[in-house]
């Protein structure tokens, strides 16, 4: 059965009312959410504004390229920066350690001198043959010991080398009865800085508790320092003994000379001047043989 007429649908909309105050654009809500960029490995980025995200309160510090980091310039280029600066102070530090600059060991100052098997023949006897001594002739059972006798070795931390020499005047008597010794060494240290003890070591003879006692006096023109020990009674009781200590570089010379005679004999002993006089010239000489082409 037809009904005439249009029958209103419950279910239809009604038709919108024009709005009187015009048109209304629409709003957009700040807090939407909107698709996060993509990363690669398809991480998505954190945007501004986002809890998390750089710039905002709580934002995690990582690696580029890792979720919830921003790998945007801002964050990029600090670590760039860091990575650069690590890189240019591991390739320095490895220059350093190869040339040897944090290495703790100090670098010798030989001053030219190099180390020799035979110090006897280095040293000079001249000022002494030239004060009539000569080294001694042994006979008997003391003929195989060789005079002038040498030694020396090479360490890690320091070359010595020895020379001994005994000697006799040529002026002596059959009858006289004297004993005079020539001893020398020399160190290269390789170290260690001998400077710190050097004047120490020479000042102490002051110090001995001895009837005679050691006077000690500075000596100039040879090498860096030089000391000139010599016991105080030298000369006056028919013995003499004096030390003298270079100091050149980290290279140290020790010449010792040592002499007793009876106090009958007809030999007289030098003075501990003159003994002082051939100790200097003999080491000036010696070390000029000692330090060759490569002297400085």
């Amino acid at each position: 059965m037809s009904v005439s007429g249009e029958q209103n649908n419950p279910y239809t909309q009604p038709q919108s009312q024009p709005n009187p105050y015009g048109q209304v654009p629409a709003q957009q809500n700040p807090y939407a959410q909107q698709p996060p960029p993509q990363g690669p490995g398809g991480y998505a980025y954190p945007t501004a504004g986002t809890p998390g995200a750089p710039g905002t309160p709580g934002a995690p510090i990582g690696v580029p390229g890792a979720p919830g980091v921003d790998t945007g310039r801002g964050a990029s280029g600090w670590l760039w920066a860091i990575g650069g600066a690590v890189a240019a102070s591991a390739m320095w530090a490895s220059v350093m350690f190869a040339t040897g600059a944090f290495s703790s060991e100090p670098s010798p100052d030989l001053a030219g001198y190099s180390y020799t098997s035979d110090l006897c023949a280095a040293t000079s006897l001249k000022p002494f043959k030239d004060a009539h001594y000569r080294p001694k002739q042994n006979t008997g059972t003391a003929s195989k010991d060789p005079n002038p006798a040498h030694s020396g070795a090479q360490e890690k931390s320091l070359d010595s080398m020895w020379c001994n020499v005994t000697m006799e005047q040529e002026n002596a008597g059959s009858s006289d009865y004297s004993s005079t010794w020539l001893y020398s060494t020399a160190t290269l240290h390789k170290k260690s800085d001998p400077a710190l003890e050097f004047a120490d070591t020479y000042r102490a003879y002051e110090k001995q508790d001895v009837a005679a006692g050691y006077q000690v006096e500075p000596v100039t023109g040879i090498g860096d320092e030089a000391y000139l020990v010599t016991r105080k009674d030298s000369g006056t009781s028919g013995s003499s003994y004096a030390i003298l200590g270079v100091r050149d570089g980290w290279m140290t010379y020790q010449s010792t000379w040592s002499s007793y005679a009876s106090t009958s004999g007809s030999a007289k002993q030098p003075s501990s001047g003159e003994v002082a006089t051939m100790l200097k010239s003999s080491a000036t000489e010696t070390l000029k043989q000692l330090r060759g082409s490569g002297a400085r």
